[in-house]
């Protein structure tokens, strides 16, 4: 008797969201992660990387700030880099509008994304720096100044939807709705931006994203819950792709900082913040996700390799990766 692998019929499908002046696509699909015997996946997960539009001296490790030495000072010029090792997408972190750091204004704003919009070509995230008021001034001023480039403006929150949802709605871009892991809050907080106004097509979930041993495992069951709620529940409020900005979340970890001298045991630190996120992304592409945001471009290579491989088969290449080293613990 020939084996017959059981299959989940699926109901709903995942809304199909063009990203950028470029229209890359997300989402599309009428089954789970990688499961392409169960339904259509047009789409293949993208892969991001962050720009600052600072220098991020000391707050970026070693292994970090190596990967895009000499560009570190200009978000167009990192933007470049980033395109150039890979990304699908530019989310650029508007770290120096922090009240408790820089507090630049919108001016000041206007200005990065204009370096990154002229120098890449790819979609474009402009991400705050969760702050409610800043965000509301900065992301606002943006999306005026930048009318029809499609960006992608986040985080968008209950406390500041009406402001940036208005903005983005009248000015052509993307949202990306953030809420504190969990199906509920999620799901009103679209239920929010659509009475605004907002298309499905134009919202991105974002489940807040805490590093793999920071609350990582918590968001990947909340992730596969909201995917649930969409592909068989049929829950249109639920149906958008999920975005997981992770790559800062890992770095920002003592286990990513700490140098191979201090702590052997950890391995070593060259290659330790690499395979976090790489295990991260493994982890949240499993539960559904359809963007993530990573931080080294070894990194995306990775991820991107996995992606491949699951979606296309093959073998795998060991051209261009990382050996890891070994450290003996005597």
């Amino acid at each position: 008797m020939p084996f017959q692998i059981n299959t989940v019929k699926y109901t709903g499908k995942i809304n199909e969201t063009p990203l950028g002046a470029k229209k890359v696509k997300l989402g599309g699909q009428a089954a789970y992660a990688f499961h392409d015997f169960e339904g259509v996946l047009p789409n293949k997960q993208k892969l991001g990387l962050q720009v600052w539009d600072i220098n991020p001296g000391e707050a970026f490790p070693p292994p970090l700030a190596a990967a895009y030495a000499g560009v570190l000072d200009d978000p167009g010029a990192w933007a470049k880099k980033a395109v150039e090792y890979g990304a699908d997408v530019i989310s650029l972190h508007l770290k120096s509008s922090d009240p408790n750091d820089k507090n630049t204004g919108p001016a000041e704003a206007i200005v990065s994304v204009g370096k990154v919009l002229d120098a890449v070509d790819v979609p474009v995230v402009v991400f705050g720096v969760d702050n409610t008021d800043k965000d509301k001034e900065t992301l606002s001023a943006v999306a005026e100044k930048f009318s029809g480039k499609n960006l992608i403006l986040g985080p968008v929150t209950d406390k500041n939807y009406k402001q940036i949802g208005a903005q983005a709605l009248a000015y052509g871009h993307s949202v990306i709705a953030r809420t504190p892991i969990d199906v509920n809050l999620a799901k009103q907080l679209n239920i929010l931006l659509m009475d605004l106004g907002i298309t499905n097509d134009k919202i991105l979930i974002d489940p807040n994203t805490g590093g793999i041993g920071y609350g990582m495992e918590y968001c990947y069951s909340v992730m596969e819950r909201i995917n649930m709620a969409a592909l068989i529940q049929q829950d249109d409020k639920l149906q958008q792709p999920i975005i997981n900005i992770l790559g800062e979340e890992i770095w920002k970890t003592k286990e990513a900082n700490q140098p191979t001298s201090d702590h052997p045991t950890l391995g070593d630190q060259q290659c330790r913040g690499v395979l976090m996120e790489v295990t991260e992304a493994v982890s949240l592409l499993s539960a559904g996700s359809s963007l993530l945001i990573l931080a080294h471009p070894t990194s995306l290579k990775m991820v991107r390799e996995y992606i491949n491989l699951v979606s296309d088969g093959g073998a795998a290449p060991g051209e261009g990766l990382p050996e890891v080293p070994i450290i003996s613990l005597a």
